[in-house]
């Protein structure tokens, strides 16, 4: 079993794959897209779900997506047309990094998937590349809320603490106009549902040859979240705008 099919089964109950309720997501939405009628891309889409919600929020609005997944790409292909929204999604299969498109974006999305870009500060040099004048990015990523352990830098990587963070994304020319920090709540909710979705795909299957492995992932990831990260791990949502000036002379 690949990592794209422990990942598929692992978000099962929890496709917005993100630690962040309904609410919170609706929310952030809400706050993006200021108008209903804009084209909005998401960088890293997986399943779809943020565009997803997004068209079924506002009947007048289009979606892009990219992503390297193509089961998950075809997930949100099925979903869209389940929910009377395929006209106006639009899918690319293949490597966020490298995507190019023909017009800009009024909302550029990047949620738990900065990895795909090398960290937060290229995500956003990234989608400032697809922005259109006036447009906001939607940017969700990982930061310390107490001193890690070196097994948690091994894991995550080089992350910052929360103040830091918003220091770094204001000096490269972004101003934060909305955010959310996941709650407790929240992460613990999506640390339940990934471990438990995988488990419980493991159980139900005893008899598919890869039932041992993805049992053994779920016991690892939830050994990971409780003994290494779950204390100093945090998870922010931020809504930006390019600072004034700097978006008209491309810095």
């Amino acid at each position: 079993m690949d990592r794209e099919q422990i990942s598929r089964h692992a978000h099962a109950d929890h496709p917005i794959a993100a630690p962040l309720d309904d609410d919170s997501v609706r929310r952030l939405l809400e706050r993006g897209l200021s108008r209903g009628d804009e084209r909005v891309l998401d960088l890293g889409c997986g399943g779809g779900e943020w565009l997803l919600r997004a068209l079924t929020m506002h009947p007048q609005l289009r979606a892009e997506g990219v992503d390297i997944s193509g089961s998950s790409l075809a997930h949100a292909r099925q979903a869209a047309r389940r929910l009377g929204v395929e006209d106006r999604l639009v899918l690319h299969h293949q490597d966020a990094a490298h995507f190019a498109a023909s017009h800009a974006f009024d909302l550029v999305l990047c949620v738990g998937a900065t990895h795909a870009f090398g960290g937060l500060l290229p995500t956003l040099a990234a989608a400032r590349k697809h922005l259109a004048p006036g447009g906001r990015v939607l940017v969700g990523d990982g930061f310390w809320d107490r001193d890690p352990s070196p097994e948690a830098v091994e894991l995550f990587g080089e992350l910052t603490d929360l103040p830091t963070t918003l220091d770094r994304v204001a000096a490269d020319g972004w101003t934060p106009v909305q955010g959310h920090i996941s709650t407790r709540r929240e992460l613990d909710a999506y640390e339940w549902a990934w471990t438990g979705s995988l488990a419980s795909w493991a159980l139900d299957h005893p008899t598919d040859p890869d039932s041992a492995q993805a049992l053994e992932a779920a016991t690892t990831h939830r050994d990971q979240w409780l003994r290494v990260y779950r204390d100093v791990l945090g998870f922010v949502c931020l809504v930006l705008r390019p600072t004034s000036g700097l978006f008209q002379r491309g810095h």
